[in-house]
């Protein structure tokens, strides 16, 4: 049977079940500790696959879930998953040098890819795994729980309804303290730094509260402890320009932990949520205490893969796709040249 017409019956299969089946491809502490929990809460999802190189992780994973022999699957042997019917989507979490080979592999095997950020270690390796998901006909899903957040989404209302009036600047950071020994976060060769482990998620938050891309960026790095970060950057600030005149001063570190707010000021007034970026914790204040802003904290990791399944079992158009990706990485590219240089670089175009 030709691949596009196992893809298409396995699709149709999909659309007739309630729940979709889950494989994750990495067994970290983000997966034992958020993801797997949440799939066991989730209304459109089930966690029925598991890809790891340790076989003592995987008994201890099957016995936990209740995870099927045929649903286990090591790094080399991933692509047998083409095979099992069962598995729909698999949510690939590794260091981010390996996500684009394990998303074309996934893609190849005809099922729908769904990744933590960062897509990639770069803008060339989002465009592969952007191309090979549309060939093979699958949705590319990006991990950005955010903009399913609640706070995060009455931040951009704020700013869409000009609550506040128009919104005229941005100031926003997210640091943590990195543990040092042997960390993949700390290796280059990983796609390590924290621009790429944490940057991501401030430069999504302007993106979308501020609704528009960014056009130039001007850029600097900041070292504490060469030796630790003898490999990746340890601290960025960046200050970015969009075309409507809107501006943004971000922050990001591995060398500063509790450092995790969002400041929006608007012509009449300011709101901001702090804290910002961690899971499952986020405060919103305004500087008009007529305006609510509170909401019950959520499980971000249910919500957005209850949407992503929903979104696949009624045919929906998935918006926080490859291209969110895509996006995110020319800005970082950007921000990278502009460290180099020293200059204001431009953003490159999707």
């Amino acid at each position: 049977m030709r691949a596009g017409l196992a893809t298409s019956f396995a699709h149709g299969a999909a659309a007739e079940r309630k729940k979709l089946g889950w494989a994750l491809v990495g067994l970290s502490r983000l997966s034992a500790s958020r993801i797997a929990p949440a799939l066991l809460k989730t209304q459109h999802a089930h966690l029925i696959g598991i890809v790891t190189g340790t076989k003592e992780k995987a008994a201890e994973w099957q016995k936990k879930y209740g995870i099927a022999d045929s649903g286990v699957y090591d790094y080399d042997s991933l692509d047998r998953i083409v095979e099992n019917p069962a598995i729909d989507v698999v949510f690939i979490v590794l260091p981010n040098s390996m996500y684009c080979e394990f998303a074309l592999r996934a893609a190849k095997a005809g099922k729908h890819v769904f990744m933590e950020k960062p897509m990639a270690t770069s803008s060339e390796e989002c465009r592969k795994m952007i191309a090979a998901s549309e060939e093979a006909g699958v949705k590319l899903g990006m991990g950005y729980q955010l903009q399913f957040e609640p706070y995060h989404i009455e931040a951009i209302r704020f700013a869409n309804d000009e609550v506040f009036g128009k919104v005229q600047h941005m100031e926003a950071g997210f640091g943590v303290r990195m543990r040092g020994g042997d960390e993949w976060r700390l290796k280059k060769a990983m796609g390590g730094g924290d621009l790429l482990g944490l940057g991501v998620c401030v430069i999504q938050a302007a993106r979308y509260i501020f609704g528009e891309e960014p056009s130039e960026v001007s850029a600097m790095e900041t070292k504490t402890d060469p030796n630790k970060f003898s490999e990746v950057d340890e601290t960025i600030t960046w200050m970015m320009r969009f075309p409507s005149g809107k501006t943004a001063n971000l922050y990001t570190s591995f060398n500063m932990p509790g450092y995790n707010r969002l400041t929006v000021f608007a012509e009449k007034g300011r709101f901001g949520i702090e804290p910002c970026f961690a899971i499952g914790k986020q405060r919103g204040w305004t500087s008009d205490t007529k305006v609510p802003f509170e909401f019950p904290q959520t499980d971000h990791f249910e919500v957005q893969m209850d949407l992503f399944s929903e979104s696949i079992l009624q045919g929906k158009e998935w918006k926080v796709d490859g291209s969110e990706g895509l996006k995110d990485h020319l800005v970082m590219d950007a921000i990278f040249q502009s460290i180099q240089s020293g200059k204001v670089e431009s953003v490159g175009k999707a």
